[in-house]
């Protein structure tokens, strides 16, 4: 009985104590917000309009009726008050859709295409009227296969990048994927007259075997590419003996990674436009 009574006790002086805490709390803030909240307030002064002189009459202490002048008439006159010379400021008008009108009147532009396997995942090009399109695990048939489904649409591009062949290395059947690459270029060169071939990347922790095929199809890639008007990005001076390029599965770009592709991505699209 008696430890029940104690822990009321200390139940309560816990409320107190939490009472004061919050009461001290309001008095801070209050000190803050109203600093004079808590002075003893000062007598204000209210000044009261002087009265207005009332003609007389002919008979002192009679009903004057006083009448309200009309504020539409006085803003009547307040409107159809000449502006004084020196004081008129001109209003520019203009319309700030304008240049929407004029983009529009202006002949389309295509979008530029950028397509690709798992690599291009994190590739942005510093353009408005870009589209990016990855496609994970694809090789050069599953990229061209896309391609022939834009087709279908009348598609038109004014560029297309395509980087696509670390996962057609797997194969190990050299001549059917540099053949796979050629009809997937060839479509996409009937989409666009700018078509670029990003090469693929070297990769780290992988066998020597798939390394040397990567770079089969790369040298292959940069002789056949010039010779049938297509453009070439070679990968390999920038992305070579760089590990910090790419994530931990020695495959993939990091941000740093993704970031140098996407400058080689969008110098060669620029350039090759200009060409």
């Amino acid at each position: 009985m008696q430890l029940l009574q104690l822990y009321r006790i200390a139940e309560l002086e816990e409320r107190i104590r939490n009472l004061y805490l919050i009461r001290e709390t309001e008095v801070l803030i209050d000190s803050f917000l109203v600093p004079d909240a808590h002075q003893p307030s000062q007598p204000v002064s209210v000044s009261t309009p002087a009265p207005v002189p009332v003609a007389p009459s002919g008979q002192q202490g009679s009903w004057v009726t006083a009448r309200r002048k009309s504020r539409k008439r006085a803003s009547v006159a307040t409107r159809q008050a000449p502006t004084p010379p020196g004081h008129h400021t001109p209003v520019r008008v203009q319309n700030r859709f304008s240049p929407l009108s004029e983009a529009s009147a202006g002949s389309y532009s295509p979008p530029a295409l950028v397509i690709g396997d798992s690599i291009v995942r994190n590739v942005r090009i510093p353009a408005p009227a870009n589209k990016i399109l990855c496609f994970p695990g694809a090789r050069a048939p599953d990229i061209r296969a896309n391609l022939k489904s834009l087709a279908k649409n009348n598609r038109r591009y004014s560029s297309i990048a395509i980087h696509v062949g670390a996962n057609d290395v797997r194969l190990r059947q050299s001549e059917i994927t540099k053949d796979n690459f050629i009809e997937m270029l060839e479509l996409a060169k009937t989409m666009s007259d700018t078509v670029i071939c990003s090469g693929p990347l070297p990769q780290f922790r992988r066998s020597d075997e798939t390394c040397s095929r990567l770079l089969d199809i790369n040298r292959w890639l940069s002789e056949w590419c010039p010779k049938n008007r297509v453009g070439f990005i070679n990968n390999w001076p920038v992305f070579r003996g760089k590990p910090g390029l790419f994530g931990r599965d020695g495959i993939h770009t990091n941000w740093a990674g993704a970031t140098q592709l996407s400058k080689k991505l969008a110098h060669s699209l620029i350039t090759k436009k200009q060409n």
